[in-house]
């Protein structure tokens, strides 16, 4: 089982973001904290593989609240038994010894939401970090000894030229992470770039995204990345145990607000709304707010969405017979390859997973 918690807290909300978050305002982050300890108590009944904070921005959370947490944790959780533990940290949010505390902790992994090292980009994108705090938090990190390090990194922002993605990706290579992600934007609902979008301020351009996403495969492969899945690249030994876990349809448990959860074909969700996820948890011991069962045809087309983006791709049992001749068509095209079993995407395929998942389901 895969163990996701959700902090919510933001010093800023970025208008690309669609993930349930806030500043803390009027919120109260200790009353916080102690309601996702208690969750965490009542609802982990099972060892979790691996665990991850996301957010949100959870390094935003003082050394005192970080503590608190993962005391809790400790106390309901054998991290001796974990595979990894991944914090999500915004560069301007920790110093060298906040980053000492996240090691001794329990943190293994880091993943740094840097999306760009060109400043006019990251001014578009409202990020509170400079380049110079993006490259430093790296350097902080090794010397806290921090086991793995993930650079988040988004392209087709508007206002990005190619050389700025260029730049970008040159920039975290010259880092030497363990891991980096590389996005292509998309335009979420209940955001502001989506409003700009609905009104033409601004506009996705299918070609550009494959242009970009065509040059961070190049450039992270001939670095020694590793490129197994659409987005993650990741040097030996550094692929993302968590991560791994969703894409292959794994048993999750997600704690907090807007948490959802998928265990044994139950699919749940957490209120999305914190000061009432915090009085339903001191009131009723839960947080739920929505559930339904999957059936074997959901879970199907989900294998089918989630494995097409990884480099082990998916079991040709789980296609029709119309969809295996349209698999078919896509290998002769040379967009996917054919080996048993086995259906996975190669070259320009990558970049069109979702289009061609949708004529395979």
């Amino acid at each position: 089982m895969l163990l996701y918690l959700h902090i919510p807290f933001c010093h800023r909300v970025c208008p690309y973001c669609s993930f349930y978050k806030h500043t803390p305002g009027a919120t109260s982050i200790g009353s916080f904290v102690d309601a996702l300890a208690a969750e965490a108590k009542s609802r982990i009944t099972a060892a979790p593989r691996t665990l991850y904070l996301g957010g949100g921005t959870p390094s935003m959370l003082s050394p005192g609240h970080l503590s608190r947490l993962f005391t809790a944790l400790h106390d309901t959780i054998d991290f001796s038994k974990l595979d990894e533990v991944t914090l999500e940290a915004n560069p301007a949010t920790f110093d060298a010894a906040k980053a000492r505390l996240f090691r001794e902790l329990g943190i293994t992994r880091v993943s740094l939401g840097i999306q760009s090292f060109t400043p006019h980009v990251l001014q578009i994108l409202g990020r509170e970090h400079s380049v110079a705090q993006a490259s430093e938090s790296v350097s902080i990190l090794r010397e806290a000894g921090i086991l793995s390090v993930n650079i988040d990194l988004m392209f087709s922002i508007p206002g990005q030229s190619k050389d700025d993605w260029e730049t970008t990706l040159r920039h975290a290579i010259s880092l030497n992470p363990d891991h980096i992600s590389a996005y292509n934007l998309t335009y979420e609902e209940d955001t502001a770039f989506f409003e700009s979008l609905r009104r033409g301020e601004m506009r996705e351009n299918e070609d550009h995204d494959a242009e970009f996403f065509h040059l961070a495969d190049e450039l992270l492969t001939a670095a020694g990345f590793d490129h197994y899945e659409t987005s993650n690249y990741a040097k030996p030994g550094h692929h993302s145990s968590h991560n791994q876990g969703y894409w292959r349809g794994d048993n999750y448990l997600g704690l907090g607000p807007s948490a959802v959860s998928t265990l044994d074909g139950t699919r749940w969700k957490n209120v999305p709304d914190t000061a009432r996820y915090v009085a339903q948890i001191q009131s009723i011991g839960h947080a739920l707010t929505e559930s339904e069962t999957l059936d074997a045809e959901a879970r199907r087309l989900e294998r089918i969405a989630l494995g097409l983006r990884t480099r082990d791709g998916i079991s040709l049992g789980l296609l029709s017979p119309e969809a295996r001749q349209r698999a078919a068509h896509f290998a002769s095209e040379g967009l996917a390859r054919i080996e048993g079993d086995r259906l996975t995407l190669i070259h320009h395929g990558r970049a069109l997973v979702d289009p061609i998942a949708a004529e395979l389901v």
